[in-house]
């Protein structure tokens, strides 16, 4: 089953064409980082004007780069939700009005549930083991930080989440508060390449309660109180210094969370997922946590784990072999229950 994806939850425009629900024939994504930069975040209304100019074009590009026409795809995956509702339904539109024209299958897909099933891809030509069920999810983005137990492609439970950050929001935060711009994470993996994780001890919440559950504003609140202490503006060692240790925090309680997930379900595979899984110290954290603890470990390509179409085709694709097909009064779930 050749599946076209199409992802615009928040503000990138995505498409993609999947194979079977594993194969990646192509994955265009047209951001949108350099028009909400200068106001430090997105702006809803900026997004769904960008969605609009770019739906076309980028789903055009998707087909041209797998060498495929309308006529060769067999359904429609899209993004239904969480997300930010202007920027949803010009997805959902173009993919209803596709989907009808075109006589093609359709499935609304949840955006947080579809980053998992990145790990199941692989390009075209790649061999790559795929992640076997059970498994545990650990989902870390700019909009979320989510738990999940998977048992089959559309079978979970929500193990734990953020009560309030997320960790990519967390970095975006504090990579303003040090005035490294918008968005953060990137610039922060950077720094603290160049400085000491241990020079500044700042908490990691909730790691004393035992459960699942994720915090972020209190490390936020602790980096702000740190940086006024030292004077800031900080420039030079101490700017380094403070971008790896307030990384070293976060990526340890992910790090953390994640084992006693694993630990508290018996699951020997777990798949870490979203945009903060491309950071560098991240990965290499999970990794040696992973061989410490022999667990199975799979982390997307670094394309796969920030917002792509790929995966949501991937997980459209199974929700249509389970029967989950929709209809012309699929619309937009900018909030979702449990989510």
């Amino acid at each position: 089953m050749v599946v076209l994806g199409i992802e615009s939850s928040c503000d990138d425009t995505a498409a993609a064409i999947v194979d079977n629900g594993r194969v990646g024939l192509s994955s265009v994504v047209s951001s949108q980082d350099n028009i909400h930069a200068r106001y430090g975040g997105v702006v809803p209304e900026l997004a769904s004007r960008r969605h609009i100019e770019m739906i076309v074009p980028v789903v055009d590009e998707a087909l041209k780069k797998a060498g495929v026409t309308l006529d060769d795809i067999d359904a429609i995956a899209v993004t239904q939700g969480p997300g930010l509702v202007g920027s949803l339904l010009i997805g959902l539109s173009f993919a209803k009005s596709l989907s009808y024209v075109k006589g093609l299958l359709l499935t609304g897909v949840n955006h947080i549930e579809s980053h998992p099933h990145a790990a199941f891809l692989v390009d075209k030509g790649e061999e790559k083991e795929a992640p076997s069920f059970p498994f545990v999810a650990l989902i870390v983005s700019g909009g979320h930080t989510t738990l999940l137990y998977f048992e089959g492609y559309t079978k979970y439970r929500i193990l734990g989440q953020t009560l309030d950050d997320s960790a990519g929001e967390a970095f975006d935060k504090v990579a303003k508060l040090l005035g490294l711009g918008y968005p953060g994470g990137a610039v922060i993996d950077r720094l603290a390449k160049e400085g000491d994780r241990l020079s500044f001890a700042f908490p990691r919440p909730l790691l004393g309660k035992g459960n699942l559950e994720f915090s972020f504003s209190g490390l936020k609140t602790a980096v702000l109180t740190r940086v006024k202490a030292l004077g800031g503006p900080l420039t030079g060692t101490a700017l380094n210094d403070i971008a790896a240790s307030f990384q070293e925090a976060v990526v340890d309680s992910l790090v953390t969370k994640g084992l006693w997930a694993m630990r508290a379900t018996g699951a020997k595979n777990l798949v870490v997922a979203g945009g903060v899984a491309s950071n560098s110290r991240f990965r290499a954290a999970l990794a040696e946590a992973a061989e410490t603890e022999g667990v199975r470990l799979f982390v997307p390509q670094p394309k796969y784990c920030t917002d792509n179409a790929a995966m949501v085709a991937a997980l459209g694709t199974r929700q249509i072999e389970a029967g989950l097909v929709a209809g012309p009064d699929l619309n937009a779930l900018p909030t979702w229950e449990g989510f």
